[in-house]
């Protein structure tokens, strides 16, 4: 159908031979920081600004804002939002010095965001540190195609019941290894204290650990672990989905 060959399409726009030769070029002493953060819906953003000088730490960094009226953040007769580093990971796409900047966000009266639950989370680790808590998380995911089919199911069609998926190994057992791989030497390249990976028991299901981390680390490497998937999924074409169960059945 039309529909799908646009999906088809949309798909493909990402070229990243034509992409490799400029990421090669000099970019002298400058540094490409990419700010992420959490918008109203539980999604991710980003932008990307230019920085002069070495960053050793999240105070070389400036407050940034954007339009918080366009992510669910802020109404449109007031829509400036600041961004504030929080943390800081390694760039995986650009490499070199290049940086990924998590973020919590700030109204213009500088209280926190109604979507800013690091800083509540921070204040409780805080007054914890002490105790030096530890955490662990396991986080489940689904793939999808652009036209929001599982990846590498059949078309119109179901694949044959759980059992030969979970841990899989071999054709037909698992899809996206490629994908499920990039991420996972992407985070450790990054920084993110991923521990492991696994196939799931639905077709396109897959699960990453993050730790142990001890206190506000364990959100902040969880949501960079999130957004590195996201944002190389988006190079293969496909959807993510942190849904703990996206479809129906027994899965």
């Amino acid at each position: 159908s039309i529909l799908l060959r646009l999906y088809d399409a949309m798909a493909g726009l990402y070229k990243p031979d034509l992409l490799a030769p400029y990421l090669k070029l000099d970019q002298g002493d400058s540094i490409q920081a990419e700010y992420v953060w959490v918008d109203g819906d539980d999604g991710l953003r980003s932008k990307t600004m230019t920085v002069t000088k070495q960053v050793k730490s999240i105070d070389d960094l400036r407050i940034w804002d954007f339009d918080g009226s366009s992510t669910n953040q802020a109404p449109g007769h007031d829509s400036d939002v600041h961004l504030r580093p929080a943390a800081i990971f390694k760039d995986p796409f650009r490499g070199g010095n290049n940086i990924l900047v998590l973020a919590e966000t700030y109204n213009n009266d500088g209280t926190p965001n109604r979507t800013n639950y690091r800083h509540h989370a921070k204040k409780i680790m805080d007054l914890a540190k002490n105790e030096h808590p530890w955490f662990g998380l396991e986080q489940e995911y689904t793939l999808f195609d652009a036209d929001g089919s599982p990846y590498g199911w059949p078309k119109g069609g179901f694949p044959g019941p759980q059992g030969p998926y979970y841990c899989g190994v071999g054709t037909g057992k698992v899809f996206a290894r490629d994908l499920i791989e990039a991420h996972y030497r992407a985070c450790l390249y990054a920084g993110i204290k991923i521990s492991g990976i696994n196939a799931e028991v639905m077709p396109s299901q897959w699960e990453f650990q993050v730790g142990p981390c001890e206190g506000i680390e364990m959100g902040d490497h969880l949501w960079m672990a999130r957004f590195l998937l996201i944002r190389i999924a988006e190079e293969w074409g496909i959807k993510v989905s942190f849904h703990p169960k996206p479809l129906k059945g027994d899965w």
